[in-house]
């Protein structure tokens, strides 16, 4: 999947920023190579508001609007590197949480097919038109409530979930097949973690990975 032409450099385009971000990934461990490549090609201010434009290429958290935010670079990095690792393909792939939409194109240069579900519509109709100005056609849109997943489409190699939820939703593990893998950031508010639960033939194996602050995972649609 190709990038349209980024036009013109500015400051916040700058290739000069993009490599630092992804020198900076890597000393904090993110070792995968596709994702470097995605992160430092990948255009993160169309995924932010023109006045947050100069400030798209550090390695932080930015808001969108609607009381949201597009990740850390870091983090979205660290959750495709733990999404990907190991010898199982990931070629369905459902996003719990649009969002910006930023973390769905790096899932959707990984050439995944990509099932993203925001339950806030004006950010599924922002996201969904940005990414298709960006010349995806692997990604399919669900506005919904991300904690009934998308059962019409499952099972799913791997899920990704991009807010924390208190307790991991029944529906999410249930929508895994076999050796499908579940990422998700889960406890309560000061005390997030986030998990990778993979199933196998005898139910689910948790490990942690590290401690997040992430948006909660709210029930409903808006």
């Amino acid at each position: 999947m190709s990038l349209r032409p980024l036009g013109k450099s500015t400051p916040q385009m700058s290739l000069s920023a993009r490599n630092k971000l992804v020198a900076d990934l890597r000393k904090q461990g993110i070792v995968d190579q596709r994702v470097l490549e995605i992160l430092q090609k990948l255009p993160r201010h169309e995924f932010v508001d023109e006045s947050w434009r100069a400030e798209a290429y550090k390695n932080k958290p930015l808001p969108i609007g609607q009381s949201q935010t597009i990740s850390q670079p870091y983090i979205v990095a660290l959750m495709t590197q733990a999404l990907l690792e190991g010898a199982t393909p990931r070629k369905r792939v459902l996003e719990i949480g649009t969002g910006s939409g930023y973390q769905t194109a790096v899932l959707a240069e990984l050439g995944i097919s990509v099932f993203s579900v925001e339950r806030l519509k004006a950010l599924s109709e922002a996201a969904r038109e940005r990414l298709r100005d960006l010349g995806y056609r692997n990604i399919h849109f669900g506005y919904n409530d991300g904690n009934a997943g998308w059962a019409s489409h499952a099972p799913y190699d791997g899920i990704i979930v991009t807010a924390a939820a208190i307790d991991v939703p029944q529906a999410l593990l249930d929508q895994l097949d076999q050796h499908g893998r579940l990422v998700i950031p889960a406890g309560p508010p000061q005390n997030q973690v986030l998990r990778v639960i993979d199933r196998n033939a005898s139910g689910f194996e948790v490990r942690e990975l590290a401690k997040v602050n992430f948006v909660p995972m709210l029930e409903g649609r808006a």
